[in-house]
């Protein structure tokens, strides 16, 4: 997609994350059913560890809402371009940063190819909440995703 822009994307929500911290800890509030729309309540949740430096996608969902939660104890960098077709910010890209010194939620609609890199020193943590299970009722359906991390000729550059 030549002359991606920079913008914030309709749909995205980005919600900074609360942390308490305590003698015994901290804790944080991830999801809470009342702050969000019920059609993006999770449909199951995952956890997985980025080492630094690390990218996973660029790749975007057909009909998956993403809800991902950038706690830390890294930084990562979120990318998102708006690919809808329909979307009056077709071709643009937004960027924040997430994890341990700045907790939050991200919120990625259907059509929005995303990524995120581990830019920290150390392993970095994020959980998922997706709206729908991954690859289907008992993982015996095509998996909801469009891969976009392979295509050299892509436009969705992590830079």
């Amino acid at each position: 997609m030549p002359g991606i822009k920079s913008a914030q994307i309709p749909g995205v929500i980005i919600k900074p994350i609360s942390k308490y911290t305590d003698t015994r800890g901290w804790l944080m509030e991830c999801f809470r059913k009342d702050e969000i729309p019920t059609e993006l309540h999770p449909a199951m949740s995952y956890i997985s560890m980025t080492l630094p430096g690390v990218t996973r996608g660029p790749h975007e969902h057909v009909t998956q809402t993403d809800y991902f939660c950038f706690l830390g104890p890294s930084t990562f960098r979120i990318y998102l371009w708006d690919n809808r077709k329909s979307s009056p910010t077709l071709g643009q890209k937004m960027t924040v940063d997430g994890g341990e010194k700045n907790p939050i939620i991200v919120i990625v609609p259907p059509g929005i190819v995303h990524a995120y890199q581990n830019i920290g020193q150390t392993n970095g943590i994020v959980l998922n909440y997706p709206n729908v299970l991954y690859a289907g009722q008992g993982k015996k359906e095509q998996v909801d995703e469009i891969r976009h991390e392979h295509d050299p000729d892509s436009p969705f550059k992590v830079t």
